[in-house]
């Protein structure tokens, strides 16, 4: 089930988990299935969740092959398509209301990004799309034809942290008023142009280019920031006492948001922050997957019943 997506911190968030036999778990973003895979290896029972119903149909498909494979009853993974945002009405929907894990991993998955056609990657030439929910209404590219330079500023500040934002912003409204900018190279060559680079000499430098720029459109698109605001709360009721809550973050306004939760859930009595510091790839994940390099897990658990 990797060739979909490679998964993150894989050891990292089983131990983090403590995953049992016979216990049930919510992998919050499916993608290849990779968490949720050696979970069910572990004996455990997995609600996985996704918004791109590519992801769905993949792990599907799959799912029927590993059963037969491994001997695992079909009926322990229950697939939905969903945001989640709404965590806790998937759960209560599929008598998953009190589980012992759950599991995060936020961002782009493999797939996403190797597909031309979804137009997550500056590296890859296709349409300006970025909908991890393809059933979204709008897409990158409605954002780069409407808003203005201001809106488009703000946008690759806020939520790119990029620097250069407003000659960015600037070039794309004379670019568009002169010819469409449609396309993923559109948009990188649009980019290198406003921050005067003659040529590229490799993919390196196009993507520090525009990594920062395709962030800050993808969080919009995806109203990333606000869903994960809303899931982690409705999260952590969902898990039984000594439950614990995994998150996988690729980018500081992420990290933020779960460093911040894990400290209101410590403050308000909910249970302990586990990770004081969050856990890192290790460098034979390095090796194996560059693109995990930024990844930071953080884990969370509830608070136990009292002795006696």
């Amino acid at each position: 089930m990797n060739d979909f997506h490679k998964s993150v911190l894989l050891r990292e968030v089983l131990e983090g988990l403590r995953v049992k036999e016979n216990e049930k778990y919510i992998d919050a973003t499916l993608g290849g299935g990779g968490h949720s895979l050696e979970i069910l290896k572990k004996g455990g029972k997995v609600l996985g969740i996704d918004c791109d119903s590519e992801a769905i149909e993949f792990v599907s498909g799959r799912w029927k092959i590993e059963t037969k494979k491994l001997s695992i009853a079909e009926e322990n993974l229950i697939l939905v398509r969903g945001n989640f945002r709404d965590i806790d009405k998937i759960a209560h929907l599929n008598n998953f209301d009190l589980v012992s894990g759950i599991i995060f991993d936020l961002g782009v998955s493999s797939h996403q990004i190797d597909e031309p056609t979804r137009g997550f990657s500056f590296q890859n030439e296709g349409p300006l799309d970025m909908r991890m929910d393809q059933e979204l209404g709008v897409k990158a590219l409605d954002l780069i034809r409407i808003l203005t330079k201001g809106e488009l500023c703000e946008i690759f500040t806020k939520f790119g942290e990029e620097s250069r934002a407003w000659e960015i912003s600037d070039a794309i409204v004379r670019t568009r008023s002169i010819r469409p900018i449609e396309t993923t190279s559109d948009l990188v060559r649009v980019i290198t142009e406003a921050l005067k680079v003659k040529r590229l000499n490799s993919d390196f430098s196009k993507a520090d280019l525009s990594k920062k720029v395709f962030q800050g459109l993808r969080i919009i698109v995806n109203d990333e920031l606000n869903a994960l605001e809303e899931a982690l709360p409705k999260a952590v009721k969902l898990l039984k006492q000594g439950g614990r809550i995994g998150v996988i973050s690729f980018h500081s306004l992420e990290d933020r948001i779960v460093k911040r939760s894990f400290i209101e859930f410590e403050k308000k009595g909910l249970g302990k922050i586990i990770t004081k510091k969050p856990i890192t790839p290790s460098s034979e994940e390095l090796k194996m997957n560059k693109r995990v390099r930024s990844a930071k897990l953080r884990i969370f658990e509830t608070r136990s019943a009292s002795p006696g």
